[in-house]
């Protein structure tokens, strides 16, 4: 009686060259190194592979983009300031004085009471510090009292009021009589010599007279 003992697992590599002794069938084996090249054209190669309209139309891409670059690293100049603004005017310059006559009835007393309206055309207010009359022996006061400050484009009402202090060596019938205002705004303090015509000069004769004729 024949037998069979356990069967015994066959190495692989030799059944395989049992089977086929040429090693045809045989695996094949893996490469234990790296492959560190190949033989692929180079870049330059490539290059003068390419038709020359190629060649040209890409150099001229590149010199274009090139000079567009090298025109946004230059540093550009700085904004334009602002161009100044003009200095105010001068407060002599937009400031007008009117003479508006007497308050009441002519004056019989060493004291007239004379009317006048500031006006500020244009530009910052403008203060009025001082008034004051030019004639040696006259006095004068003011309502509003000075200073007093008047806005652009409008209009105070002054009352002046002048009292003789002194008749000797005053003209009785002065021609020009002068106010000396003191003017301020933002851009200067000046002051400013205000000539008025015959109907000032008529009202201040008056009151000269009725205070210094007798004396």
């Amino acid at each position: 009686m024949s037998g069979t003992g356990p069967v015994e697992p066959a190495d692989p590599t030799r059944a395989t060259a049992a089977d086929d002794p040429t090693g045809t069938n045989s695996p094949r084996a893996e490469p234990d190194h790296d492959i560190i090249g190949t033989d692929s054209p180079r870049l330059s190669d490539r290059w003068h592979a390419l038709p020359p309209r190629v060649r040209h139309g890409a150099l001229a891409a590149g010199a274009v983009a090139a000079a567009t670059a090298a025109v946004l690293l230059i540093p550009q100049p700085p904004a334009a300031a602002p161009p100044d603004q003009p200095p105010p005017p001068r407060p002599s310059a937009v400031t007008d004085v009117r003479y508006l006559g007497i308050a009441g009835t002519p004056a019989t007393e060493p004291t007239g009471d004379f009317l006048f309206e500031v006006t500020v055309r244009h530009g910052p207010p403008v203060t009025v510090d001082t008034i004051s009359t030019t004639l040696t022996g006259l006095r004068t006061l003011t309502t509003p009292d000075t200073p007093f400050t008047v806005r652009s484009g409008t209009t105070q009402r002054l009352t002046v009021h002048i009292s003789v202090s002194r008749c000797s060596g005053l003209p009785l019938d002065p021609e020009l009589p002068i106010l000396d205002v003191t003017l301020r705004n933002t851009d200067a303090i000046q002051q400013h010599s205000f000539i008025f015509g015959d109907p000032y000069s008529r009202d201040l004769s008056a009151l000269l007279h009725s205070t210094c004729d007798d004396i």
